[in-house]
Parts: C-alpha cells; structure tokens; sequence
C-alpha cells in the first residue's frame, strides 16, 4: 500500500472493516490494528515501525524519561527529540533508544532540551491530528521544522523519509548521547566515510550493563558537510540544502556485532531506496504473522482488540543476530550459529505464564529458535535467563522463570529442541544458590528475616520447581521427581492457617507482625509488586495443595470469591504502581494474578470462571490509547486476552494443560503443524457465556481442559453456549 494514501486515514478508520470467514484466504489483518492501543495510561507500548521480531523498533523517542515513557512514546505527550532504532514495549523500565535520528532546519541547540522550552534542545512537537500508523509504516509531522517524517524498516534496517521545507540550512542529525531513561551512552563514535555514508557505535549502561549497538547510515542526497557537534561530539549534523516538499531518505542497519556487520545486514536486507516496496513488504510480513489466528466476530471492536493484541505478542522478543548469523552472547563473545535465529528481550517473569505458550501454539518454529538461544544464553553465563536485554541478564524480577518454557518445550516435545541438553540447562539452573537460592536450601524456604522479597522469590523458584519435576517425568528421571515436586511445596511454609493468607514468615517461624494483607511497599516488603491477597493464589502449580492448606475446597472457593469481592482499597508506605486493574484484590494489571480465574475452572466451577474471564476481557481491555490495565509487559498482558478470548489458558507451568473459560468468537482457527485447529462456538452471546457442552472432533468431550498435543495435531473443538 503506498503510505501518501494511508495519509488520508485517521486510526479509527484504518481499524473500522469487518471480515467474515467468506473472505478469510485475502483478509488484512492488519486493518484490525489500532497502534494506539496501550499508548495511554501504564501501557507503555512501542509505538512506530518495525516488522515482527525485528531487531529494529524505529520510531519516536519523547523528551520526558518518566515511568509512564518507558517506550519513548506516551499518548498525553507530543514531544520528539528524534527517531530511534531500539525500543522496548511495554515494560516497567526503559532503556535502548539507541542511534536517534532528527531531521531540522536552522540552527539548534544540541542537547535533550525541556518539555515546553522548544528550542532547548532539539526537540519539536508532533502534529499528532495528522499522525498515521500503522504495522510497518508511521508518519508524523514535526511542526517545528515543518518537516513530515516517514518510516518503515526491514529486520536489521530503518528506511526514513523526511519531506523538508525550501532551506538552505537543512539537516539530518544523529544524536548518540540521549538513551531511554534509565540509559547512558559510555562511549560513542561516528564518522563520515564519504558524502553519503556515516558509520559508528553507541556503548551505553542502563538497565542492561553492557549494551553496544553499531550502525551504518546511507542519505539518498549528498550531504555538504558533515559536522560532530554537542557534548563529547556525541551529535552529527548533516547538512544540505532543499527545495520545498523535497524528499529526502535515509536507511540506517544497527548491529549488536560490528560495523561490518551492520553494512552487511543493510546490503541484505536494503540495497536500494523502494520507501513504498518496503513498507508493502512490512505490511505482509505483518499480515502473515497476524493470520496464524482467523477469527470470526460481528463485532469489529472485538475484533481490534484482538488483532492488536497479537501485534503486541509479536513485537519482542527481538531478532539479536546478523544476517551471517554473528550475534553478542550473553558472556560479551562474538558467535556465530548458523542453525538459529538468535533472540533478545527476554521478559521472562511476565512471559511464561501466557506469552511463551501462546508462542508455542501459533510459531511453533520461532518458539524453538527461542529456547535454544535461551540454551545458548545458559551455555554462556551458567544460567538460564532471567530478563535478558541485548545480550546482558539484568536479573530483574524474582524466580528462576527461565526455567519454565524450558521445561514446558521438553514437555510438549518441542521439534528442534536436544532433550537431554535442555533438561541439564534446568537442573544446572534450579540447583544454583545465587538470589537466595541458598537460603532457600538451607531452611526449606527463604526467611522474610533473611531477604526483601523472600515471598515472591520463594513462590515463583516453587512454580519453576514444578516445572522441573514435570520435565523430570518426561524424561524418565524418577528421583528428580519426586525432589523437585517435595521443593514445589515450600510456599506452603507461608500459608497462615488462622489468617488463610500467605504472609512474612521468619527463620525461627515465627510471623511477621503486623499484618496487613491489603499492604504493599514496592519492592521492600516480602512481596514484588504485590500484596498476600493476590500471593496467597501464586500456586498454579498445586491447586490440591493449596485446597488442602485451605481445609476444603468449599473453603478454598469462599476465599477465592472473597478475593473479588472484599475492598480494592491498598494500604502501605510506597503501593506499588503495578498493582492495577482491580476487581477487588484480584490485579489484572500484574501477572502473577493472571491464572487465578482459572482455578475456578480447576476447582469444578467453571461458571464463576466464565463470570470473571468475561468481565475482564470486556471491562479491562478497550480499543483506546488506555486500553490496558497495566503494562504490555514485552506481550503477557495481550497475551492473557488472546488466549482467553479463544476459551483457554495454560494455568500449571509444562502441564501441557490449557483450561477453560469462555470463548468470545464464533469462530477461531489456528494454524497448527496438523493443518488448523478451528474453535467453534455454538449460541455464543454476551449472555450465553456459559459452556453447556464440548465436543472434540465430533466427539463428546468432559474434560475441562484441552491438551497442547490435541491442539497441535489439528481438528476442531465445538463449545456449545448456553445463559446457564
């Protein structure tokens, strides 16, 4: 599609058509995504171009560095101080905006400058009534300069287009010294090789310790001079003159390996100056990815939600190798590994629960590249991941989460995937004594005398150990079976039986007084963004378990029914801001309560689980800027809702399980390594929200879950709906 058109478009229209399932084999999904969504409230969502998994994330980078900028984009803002190469989206912390490219006119100040001092810096506003977006593709007029931006990008390139006014001072600047918030450039270097062509590195600390990216720069026009500028030169001015409405295009390859590399990757990926053909070819790779999913709705809205939900699960993790396959392990070597695409951004705390399976469903291919580079990333620092940023583990988050798709790939046995390596990454990793991992094995849990956080710590090294037994079981390894299983029992150490919550418990085993199970101290209490409200349900692994510290199911019920009713009132020093999306204590808006409705479903109520899944998909996700409860989180929170919407979700870590809840489509298909596995619904209705009956493959079916290889083999899963 040729972008000029697409500027004719407001969002609103580019997401309004309705499909059928008549016209499935030439839909455009992507006429689906509203690139808004999530942009507003504690979203933080990238917004801009790129291609899915791409290593470039190309679009603008705002002047505030605030929690809610994390992407360099906020939906009450209009700043730019330019157009970086590497974002994140969705996450609690920001960092990359590595190579910010701003194209001016005159002279500017080089520097960041000050929201509402414009000429501070080199910042300008953004005209954002004329501000197009879509997959692939952005625009956006600065109207300091007069200047409209343009771009698209490839895997490893971003290819700008910036229409100048008449000047004869004209500029394209390179600004290496601004990174995302928490970043810092270290060290940085750029130079002209000839009137075209610019090269150089940006080195920076932040979030991740040791982040190096180099880039290579190619201008359609001849510059006239190319001058370092700004402090410790970390800025490059390329001038030339331009005629009104002149086009001028830029396309700039980053590499995590060389400046080699990076020429490379641009002669492989954009050897020449097509702004349309490129954009045409994001569209498709977008529309391709989009598709593993067909789902059918006289609902458009749903429909929006949906589709740009998938977008959001297809950003990260990002392609972190060269097209010769060189890529930066995770001990800052230089590799190369010609059987995989090696990955990066790996936001694992948040992604295990629905992200990663959700991958392993629909990319199956893609989700074994994945788990071997995490394989690779153990190989290379001793461990599996944890949060793992452009090469470096930043540790952030508590648990061993890089355990669990591991272990759920040895599970599902994943094509691709060596067993027996995969299977001694685990144990190699469980049975570190880092993060409190020794205390853990000294007491039998982790003292909340002994460490901050030791509840959640505890928890989620339970929720991994489980894991572990259950890849343990598959590979015919009966004594870590029953080791890791007795280790996934821990959290039971901090269940209260006359308090029925989990709460502090110290070395002696004594309580931590006082108690207030509605109180949160952000990261400084024995939760991580929590309360004992929503911990007390952290057991996906051991719902019988849990029922027995209860007493009774009936009693387990009543709880769980409490934790929705009771007060969503918080209470404490510093609440955590990750606390949101309340349905009384129950916190859409983090992940560790996004598989506690389905323990309705587990405990043999499915209605009440039904109840709340459609609560929530209705009244926690909007087709708006504010159209999520809490951040994207690298893809969990859509993730949460593609997997609900299509009836199921995966509640106990390598189970192989997913359970059910309340399909939202009449229909949905899935492409699978069996052909497709089609979701039907029959009397499906915002009242008819009740499952009555199941049927696999024509068959009558009374299970209340259905199996990953039931769902990979292909075939069709009927729901019969009903207001009861």
């Amino acid at each position: 599609m040729n972008p000029t058109k697409l500027l004719a478009l407001t969002p609103l229209l580019v997401v309004a058509c309705t499909h059928t399932a008549n016209d499935a084999v030439d839909r455009n999904y992507t006429d689906y995504v509203d690139m808004k969504i999530g942009t507003g409230g504690h979203g933080h969502v990238f917004m801009g171009a790129n291609v899915p998994f791409g290593m470039v994330q190309l679009g603008p980078t705002s002047v505030p560095q605030e929690w809610d900028w994390c992407s360099g984009y906020h939906d009450s803002d209009s700043t730019v101080i330019g157009f970086s190469h590497t974002h994140l989206s969705g996450t609690g912390i920001g960092d990359l905006f590595d190579v910010t490219v701003m194209p001016v006119t005159g002279d500017v100040t080089y520097s960041r400058g000050e929201t509402g001092k414009e000429g501070s810096g080199l910042w300008s506003y953004a005209d954002r009534s004329k501000e197009v977006a879509r997959p692939g593709y952005y625009s956006v007029p600065l109207t300091r300069y007069g200047i409209n931006a343009e771009l698209t990008a490839t895997n490893r390139v971003g290819l700008h287009r910036y229409t100048f006014p008449k000047s004869d001072s004209a500029a394209i600047v390179f600004d290496l010294q601004n990174g995302g918030c928490w970043d810092r450039a270290t060290e940085t270097k750029m130079e002209a090789l000839n009137d075209s062509t610019i090269a150089g590195y940006r080195y920076s600390k932040g979030w991740a310790a040791d982040q190096k990216v180099y880039f290579v720069a190619q201008f359609s026009k001849p510059f006239s001079s190319f001058e370092l500028k700004g402090r410790d030169d970390m800025y490059g001015r390329a001038s030339f003159a331009t005629d009104s409405a002149e086009q001028v295009m830029l396309k700039v390859a980053i590499s995590p390996v060389s400046i080699e590399g990076a020429e490379a990757n641009m002669k492989a990926e954009m050897p020449g100056w097509d702004f349309e053909g490129t954009t045409d070819a994001a569209l498709k790779q977008w529309n391709d990815e989009l598709g593993r999913i067909d789902v059918t709705s006289t609902d458009s809205v749903e429909l929006t939600k949906f589709y740009t939900g998938l977008f959001h699960t297809m950003i990260v993790p990002a392609t972190f190798n060269d097209v010769d396959s060189s890529y930066r392990g995770a001990d800052g070597q230089v590799r190369k590994n010609n059987s995989l695409t090696n990955y990066t951004i790996f936001s694992l705390w948040d992604t295990y629960r629905a992200a990663m399976p959700l991958m392993s469903l629909i990319n199956p291919e893609r989700y074994t590249d994945m788990i071997n580079t995490m394989l690779l990333i153990c190989d290379e620092q001793g461990r599996l991941p944890v949060w793992h940023l452009w090469g470096n583990e930043t540790n952030c988050m508590v648990g061993n989460p890089g355990i669990i798709p591991v272990a759920d790939a040895i599970v599902n046995n994943q094509p691709g995937i060596d067993r027996d390596r995969a299977y001694a990454a685990l144990l190699k990793t469980a049975n570190d004594t880092i993060r409190g991992l020794n205390l853990r094995n000294e007491y039998g849990f982790i003292p909340s005398d002994k460490m901050t956080e030791s509840i959640a710590y505890d928890m989620e090294y339970a929720i991994a150990d489980a894991a572990v037994a259950r890849a343990a079981e598959a590979m015919g390894d009966t004594a870590n079976v029953r080791k890791f299983t007795e280790r996934s029992h821990s959290y039971r150490n901090y269940f209260d039986p006359t308090t029925h919550f989990i709460r502090g418990r110290m070395a002696d085993k004594s309580w931590r007084t006082p108690f207030d199970p509605t109180s949160s101290n952000h990261r400084a209490d024995d939760y991580c963004e929590g309360n004992a409200w929503q911990y007390t349900w952290l057991v996906p692994h051991d719902i019988e378990g849990l029922e027995a510290c209860f007493g009774s199911r009936e009693a387990t019920v009543a709880k769980l029914d409490s934790l929705f009713s009771v007060s969503s009132e918080l209470t404490g020093e510093l609440i955590s801001n990750d606390i949101t999306g309340l349905i009384g204590q129950y916190a859409h808006g983090n992940e560790p309560s996004h598989h506690v409705i389905y323990f309705y479903t587990m405990l043999g109520q499915p209605d009440k689980a039904a109840d709340k899944v459609r609560q929530v998909l209705g009244d926690l996700y909007f087709a708006n800027p504010n159209g999520l409860s809490g951040n994207e989180d690298a893809g969990q929170m859509s993730a949460w809702y593609i997997l609900s919407s299509l009836g199921f979700y995966q509640v106990e870590p390598a189970s192989g399980r997913f359970w059910f809840g309340s399909p939202i489509f009449d229909t949905a298909s899935i492409k699978v390594p069996g052909g497709k596995f089609t979701i039907k619904t029959v009397n499906n209705s915002k009242d008819n929200k009740y499952i009555r009956g199941i049927k696999l493959n024509g068959k009558p079916y009374d299970k209340y879950y259905i199996t990953y290889d039931d769902i990979m083999k292909g075939g069709e899963l009927e729901f019969t709906m009903a207001a009861e």
